[in-house]
């Protein structure tokens, strides 16, 4: 659970509301997408709070060619936002433009939003150059006696891109996914285990370990989670967070 300071807890609970019926108002009266990026700029000012004048900048939207907004801390972007009408259906293929200027900065996290829904994305710099969905909410559904709700929107408060709240988020994540868990499942230990296991279960059974890796491989994990490119990350990660455990025995 992310600590958020009180006065920050506040403020998304005060602001939350006041949103809402804004963002219902907007989706009744089909506004377009210049009126909902100036919805878009005043929630991250009073809710997310950040300096209206001088950490949102519409600098880097040339439309058509980069993103609508960006967020600024220290004069560093740290944040990238595409816009669309607020009764547009957010479709992954819009942030792509967003994506490539991020890739071209070094900026980690874009988001795209219609003001209500609110995607965000951790750009992957890798070749092919990818991204990952890491946080997927409607706003006009959070309740602000919700901690989980509050959290969802503490990680893109200014308090919280400061306090790398975000790249927490994702990492608790990425610690816990199917990539994770299966590349857990293959590790020598956690075999071990299962072998142990599987020999209670008569006298006789003693499968080989590669037997039950094997097993493993071929009817147990799919196949996805073996062999994808997040699967090797994910073994990877394993393996070095076992390491030294391995060092000191």
């Amino acid at each position: 659970m992310a600590y958020i300071p009180a006065k920050t807890q506040q403020r998304l609970a005060a602001k939350m509301g006041k949103f809402q019926k804004l963002i219902r108002k907007a989706i009744d009266q089909d506004i377009n997408e210049s009126d909902t990026v100036m919805i878009v700029t005043d929630i991250l000012s009073e809710v997310f709070g950040y300096e209206k004048f001088t950490e949102i900048t519409s600098e880097y939207a040339i439309r058509g060619t980069y993103c609508d907004l960006a967020v600024k801390i220290r004069d560093k972007v740290r944040l990238l936002i595409e816009c669309k009408a607020v009764g547009i259906e957010l479709k992954e293929q819009y942030v792509k433009q967003a994506i490539d200027y991020a890739v071209n900065q070094g900026i980690e996290w874009v988001v795209l939003t219609n003001g209500a829904r609110w995607k965000v994305f951790r750009v992957i710099f890798a070749q092919p150059i990818d991204k990952e969905l890491v946080a997927d909410f409607n706003f006009l559904e959070l309740k602000s006696r919700s901690q989980r709700d509050l959290e969802l929107l503490y990680m893109l408060t200014k308090e919280g891109l400061e306090k790398l709240a975000l790249q927490n988020y994702y990492d608790k994540q990425q610690a816990v996914n199917k990539f994770t868990i299966a590349a857990i499942l293959q590790t020598p230990e956690v075999i071990s285990v299962i072998r142990r296991y599987v020999k209670k279960l008569g006298d006789g059974i003693n499968p080989g370990v590669e037997d039950i890796r094997e097993i493993l491989l071929t009817e147990v994990l799919k196949r996805e989670v073996v062999e994808d490119e997040k699967a090797r990350e994910a073994a990877k990660r394993v393996a070095k967070a076992i390491a030294p455990r391995k060092k000191k025995q």
